[in-house]
């Protein structure tokens, strides 16, 4: 197969794909749409960046061109599972693109965000619900959404959401699915939990292999620096100064460290923003589409951003600590390099971390280059007054207040200009003949 005509998609997706200038499938896409399209289940192992999210928004978006009736209140055709509330969101976009000619419904249920027009979207019956295991869950107990008319089920990054610890939930979802539907796995390794989740709940399932292991990108250039903890945060503002340096995303460990970090680069006059789990979804958002147009050029984050944010001109990612596990690595590092470009990826390891380095190296099969500190950037500290000028826009300038004028009692019966009667102040009321009395 040369081209997406070939692979029998409807006229309309057909258009809509190639305004995105997408002319020659991936593997992943060639192999998942024709076997979506017959029906069967899919158990997908793929990498982030491998162009799964088409592979299977593409056949849903097909399967609802031949399907015209409106999905019934309350209810949705097609349902997708994600880890993050940003994969969450990227994949609503990517439906609306693929399907700009053929206009289905789509409602993104993410948790962060107000549940009133999420009840409002689904009160009326939508053909596609991309979310997340949780919110979803609210929902389906508030009867806002019932899934026993869902014909098509799509786990995306379920080994994420294992590692997340959302199983119990999916496997509740499941349960409120019909049996008679089309379920696709898709994963970027294989664990045995969630090829025994595959087992469960996929009916002889069509195996799709792209990569047998998760291994990063051969165009990112990827370096260790052995340091000690403290010198950590010297180093990463040298590097970030560094003239090659473009847009960057510092992964951290943990949600508290994200935010010190954050607060640290600021301290030297870097534009940066942090973006976890314990930011508002209005927070994260306003964060990610910060740094997609270039008002922030430092993203640091925890590994929620390892997947699902695809942004482009990423030019360096600096691990500022290892993960505890040794995939998220891969994925963090497959932030740069996206679009054909090149990108480095930096780590810097302390002596606690040598055993995670270890489990990278031993993941990826081979050895990651040991380099020196940066040269000192000499930047200083920031004072305090020129942070805030810095960071805050300047304010919008207001319109002066115009006053009402003040009516003038006329001649005819004390009233004023408006016609009413002139309001008096408490003050100088006239004293009531109760309160004489008293």
């Amino acid at each position: 197969m040369t081209d997406f005509t070939s692979l029998g998609l409807a006229e309309p997706i057909l258009r809509a794909i190639s305004d995105e200038g997408y002319t020659t499938p991936t593997p992943i896409q060639a192999k998942v749409i024709p076997s979506m399209m017959d029906g069967s289940d899919i158990l997908g192992i793929a990498q982030t960046g491998t162009g799964k999210t088409a592979a299977f928004v593409l056949p849903i978006l097909h399967a609802l061109c031949g399907d015209p009736m409106p999905a019934k209140h309350r209810t949705c055709k097609a349902l997708i599972l994600a880890p993050t509330r940003e994969l969450a969101a990227q994949i609503g976009d990517n439906i609306r693109a693929y399907g700009k000619h053929s206009r289905p419904s789509v409602a993104v249920i993410v948790g962060g965000a107000k549940i009133p027009p999420q009840i409002k979207a689904l009160a009326k019956g939508v053909d596609i619900v991309v979310a997340t295991p949780g919110r979803l869950l609210d929902h389906v107990a508030s009867k806002n959404l019932r899934l026993d008319t869902t014909t098509k089920v799509v786990l995306d990054e379920a080994d994420q959401m294992f590692d997340l610890g959302f199983m119990p939930q999916i496997k509740r979802i499941m349960g409120y699915l019909p049996k008679k539907r089309q379920t696709m796995l898709l994963s970027a390794t294989m664990p045995k939990q969630v090829r025994a989740l595959a087992q469960v709940f996929l009916h002889n399932p069509i195996e799709v292999t792209v990569t047998p292991n998760s291994k990063p990108i051969d165009r990112i250039d990827q370096k260790v620096v052995m340091l000690k903890t403290a010198d950590k945060r010297a180093a990463l503002v040298d590097y970030l100064a560094t003239p090659d340096m473009e847009r960057a995303i510092v992964f951290t460990r943990t949600k508290r460290g994200a935010d010190k970090v954050c607060k640290h680069l600021e301290m030297y006059g870097f534009a940066s923003a942090a973006i976890h789990g314990n930011k508002s979804q209005n927070q994260r958002v306003r964060s990610l589409d910060a740094f997609r147009k270039g008002k922030v050029n430092v993203l640091v984050a925890t590994d929620i951003a390892a997947r699902g944010i695809d942004v482009d001109d990423v030019s360096h990612v600096v691990n500022f600590e290892l993960p505890n596990v040794a995939e998220a690595y891969v994925h963090r590092v497959g932030r740069t390099a996206r679009a054909g470009k090149s990108g480095q990826a930096i780590a810097l390891c302390d002596g606690a971390e040598r055993g995670l380095l270890r489990d990278i190296e031993r993941l990826i099969k081979r050895k990651i280059d040991v380099v020196d500190r940066p040269a000192d950037s000499g930047l200083k500290v920031v004072p305090e007054e020129e942070r805030q000028v810095l960071q805050q826009p300047e304010p919008a300038q207001r319109k002066p207040r115009r006053r009402k004028p003040v009516g003038k009692r006329n001649e005819g019966g004390g009233k004023n200009s408006s016609g009413r009667p002139p309001q008096r102040n408490r003050r100088n009321r006239k004293p009531s003949a109760k309160a004489k009395a008293a």
